[in-house]
């Protein structure tokens, strides 16, 4: 049984990736995975994702890595940069995705709204 499908999406994400399919189909589904999967389309990471009855297929595009972030992380809007550091390979590379009370953000509308939040994942 499945604790967490953020991070089991993007394990599966990145699995195929490795095994170099374009495409992944994933069971289960939340309104916040959709929303991290909004954000990584915007983004350019994947090509789309189509949500059917059982389940929904994620088309991967230019992703050369994702993650969930374990634990939730609550971070004020002036430490982004440390934890961009942390998890993204270089600057303005990739971007760390935000719980905040405004909504799920990248970390870099987050920084200019001023507002802190929980990281959820980040892709690159």
């Amino acid at each position: 049984m499945s604790q967490d499908l953020i991070s089991d999406t993007l394990n599966q994400l990145m699995n195929a990736k490795r095994a170099k399919h374009s495409k992944v189909k994933v069971k289960h589904h939340s309104k916040l995975l959709i929303s991290i999967l909004a954000i990584a389309k915007l983004k350019g990471y994947i090509k789309s994702y189509t949500v059917e009855e059982d389940g929904f297929i994620i088309e991967i595009a230019r992703l050369n890595a994702c993650n969930a972030i374990k634990p939730r992380f609550v971070v004020s809007s002036e430490d982004y940069d440390n934890y961009a550091k942390r998890y993204l390979p270089a600057k303005n590379l990739g971007v760390l995705i935000v719980s905040t009370s405004q909504g799920i953000m990248t970390h870099q509308t987050a920084q200019e709204k001023n507002l802190g939040g929980s990281l959820l994942a980040y892709f690159y």
